[in-house]
C-alpha cells in the first residue's frame, strides 16, 4: 500500500481494472439499498426508478469490466441484464407520458412502483 501512496498514478494505472470492477459492483449494491430503504418507507415491496439506474451504472460497468477480463459467462449475463433494466426504464416513462397526456398535467408523476 506504500506504493500507493508514493506513487498513486502508477498505482491507479496498475489497478485500473480492479478499480471498475470494485466502481461497477459498489454501483450494482447500490440499487438494492435504494430498493430495501423505499420499500421501508412504504412499508411494501417497491422498486423506485433509482433502482434502475443504479442498476444500469452498475451493469455497465461490470459489463466493461467482463470485456476487459475477456469473460463470456459474465459478458452475458451484464449484457442480458442490461437490457432488462433499460427496457423497464423505457415502460416506467412511456407510463408517464401516458398519464401526462390523460390528464393534461404539467406536473411531474410519480412513478408507477
Amino acid at each position: 500500500m506504500n506504493a500507493a501512496l508514493n506513487d498513486p498514478v502508477r498505482f491507479l494505472a496498475t489497478h485500473s481494472l480492479l478499480i471498475l470492477g470494485f466502481l461497477g459492483q459498489g454501483l450494482f449494491f447500490g440499487r438494492f439499498l435504494v430498493q430495501w430503504i423505499a420499500s421501508e418507507k412504504q412499508r411494501r415491496s417497491v422498486v423506485p426508478v433509482p433502482f434502475w439506474y443504479f442498476s444500469i451504472g452498475g451493469g455497465g460497468l461490470l459489463l466493461i469490466y467482463a470485456v476487459l477480463k475477456k469473460d463470456p459467462v459474465f459478458i452475458l449475463g451484464q449484457a442480458g441484464g442490461l437490457l432488462i433494466y433499460l427496457r423497464n426504464l423505457a415502460l416506467i416513462f412511456k407510463e408517464r407520458a401516458r398519464v401526462h397526456a390523460a390528464t393534461g398535467s404539467t406536473r411531474p408523476v410519480s412513478s408507477p412502483e
